[in-house]
């Protein structure tokens, strides 16, 4: 059985968030060969969602959500801190981060290699203190809307890809695609960010009751 881990995160005055859980797997992908960038590529395929990132993180970000689509993100290297649930309200980075220049509420996880995060649309989420003092990049081939390979040849592309920091792979459900929201951009109207569709299956777990499937129902 896989461990899963449930976060109910309620909205607040600038984050929708979601009246779905944030799912979280910690281990799920223990082994190296599991969470190698074909390996979860492949696992997503199966399972109906679209691989269209891997970035390797920096020591902060802005947080952030989506309001189109749901989101997965696997670690496939490093260690980090992520908080979900809330917005900064400085434009300072690092007082939105170490400091009090973020809304009150929310969560922080420590997310390392081999753990899963299934994120529903809405829910907002800021990665930072992360291994190895490395600076944010985009390590796939394209705008990080989807993989741009070489004759369409994907997972060659991807393992051409040398890893090193902490860095995450995103996978969205398919037909669903990514914007980016700081926060106040949908107050108001959290209900259509609420109704984004949900997946017939989770992103690791397939048709498992233990995955999104049982956890996102009605």
């Amino acid at each position: 059985m896989p461990d899963v881990k449930t976060y109910p995160i309620p909205s607040t005055k600038l984050i929708p968030n979601s009246p779905l859980p944030l799912l979280h797997y910690p281990n799920l992908l223990s082994s190296r060969s599991s969470r190698s960038p074909d390996q979860v590529y492949d696992l997503f395929t199966r399972n109906g969602w679209s691989t269209q990132w891997i970035f390797r993180y920096g020591p902060t970000q802005p947080s952030h959500y989506h309001s189109q689509a749901h989101e997965c993100m696997a670690v496939l290297t490093g260690t980090a801190r992520i908080r979900f649930g809330v917005a900064d309200t400085d434009p300072d980075l690092e007082r939105s981060t170490h400091g009090d220049g973020y809304e009150d509420g929310g969560v922080e996880v420590d997310a390392r290699e081999g753990d899963v995060f299934v994120i529903p649309a809405g829910v907002s989420h800021k990665t930072f203190d992360t291994s190895n003092g490395s600076t944010f990049k985009l390590l796939t081939p394209g705008d990080g809307h989807g993989i741009e390979a070489q004759d369409g040849d994907v997972k060659r592309a991807l393992g051409e890809i040398e890893l090193s920091g902490f860095t995450m792979m995103g996978g969205y459900p398919e037909g669903q695609k990514w914007d980016f929201c700081e926060g106040g951009e949908n107050e108001g109207g959290f209900e259509g960010v609420w109704g984004v569709p949900r997946p017939e299956r989770d992103p690791v777990l397939g048709e498992a009751e233990e995955g999104l499937c049982g956890l996102w129902r009605d």
